[in-house]
């Protein structure tokens, strides 16, 4: 009955939300380059030989398809050590603390192995080339990368659970865990962002996604956590891509990224301008 009655509540939010939309757009990427409003930045180019500037973050299409988006890559093939390729631009609006936004994206994996990271961060942008992995507050992680204690990643979906912490995403009401992400499938993504302070339940996330397994909208992870917990206003999106080191590469696939959109409160309908392969 529990479980009856909370799908019960997401699809009446879906609904009524449907019927209120507000959505900013944060990019749609239907331009034929990236413009200067996207900061570009690798935090650490360890490619050796040395290879100037070898990220990949450019605006693309499928040949058969109009649509365009965001190919996200740490570096091309065979080009290894480049650690941390930063690609962010600044929030239309900014989320001020107290406040809960819900922000929708679509991925699609282009291939494995790779390393991506993407989320909200609450820094300046110099602050943010700085720190890199801690610039970042919610955060979602798409990798089959080993990590150091032996165990491996196999392509699902992850939400940052704290500091270095990250969980693989469930069908939370059907308490199942969830398939890995398949090359070339395109995702639909709603995280709804409480960033109000810890002692008042913010600092956290829920996420849901539509698309694999998911025919239908479905809540996949609830309360992540943010990465840093500073409490301050979120001001940028971000990714990041890592190639591993030229000893232990992670390998250099990439993730697209599209219809980037923000709105305020809990928001679980698509954009209206949003088309749908």
């Amino acid at each position: 009955m529990n479980k009856l009655f909370s799908l019960l509540c997401v699809l009446c939010l879906g609904a009524c939300s449907a019927s209120s939309s507000y959505w900013q757009l944060v990019d749609n990427f239907e331009r034929l380059e990236l413009g200067e409003d996207w900061v570009k930045v690798d935090a650490q180019n360890d490619t050796d030989p040395y290879v100037e500037d070898p990220q990949i973050a450019e605006i693309t299409a499928f040949e058969s398809q109009n649509n365009r988006f965001l190919l996200k890559k740490a570096a091309p093939d065979g080009v290894l050590g480049n650690r941390k390729a930063l690609t962010f631009v600044e929030l239309p609006t900014t989320v001020r603390v107290g406040e809960i936004y819900t922000f929708y994206t679509r991925i699609n994996v282009e291939y494995f192995p790779n390393n991506h990271s993407f989320g909200l961060g609450n820094l300046p942008s110099e602050q943010i080339a700085l720190l890199s992995y801690d610039a970042f507050e919610p955060m979602m992680r798409i990798t089959d990368k080993a990590e150091s204690d032996g165990s491996r990643n196999d392509g699902t979906l992850m939400v940052s659970a704290g500091h270095k912490k990250y969980e693989k995403i469930r069908n939370v009401l059907a308490e199942e865990p969830v398939n890995p992400l398949q090359d070339g499938e395109w995702y639909e993504l709603w995280y709804v962002v409480n960033n109000s302070r810890n002692e008042d339940g913010g600092q956290g996330f829920d996420l849901y996604m539509r698309g694999g397994e998911f025919e239908v909208q479905t809540l996949v992870y609830r309360r992540g956590k943010f990465r840093m917990q500073r409490e301050l206003p979120l001001t940028h999106f971000l990714t990041i891509s890592n190639t591993g080191s030229k000893k232990s590469p992670y390998g250099n696939g990439g993730v697209r990224y599209d219809d980037v959109f923000m709105a305020k409160n809990m928001e679980l309908s698509v954009p209206p301008s949003v088309v749908l392969e």
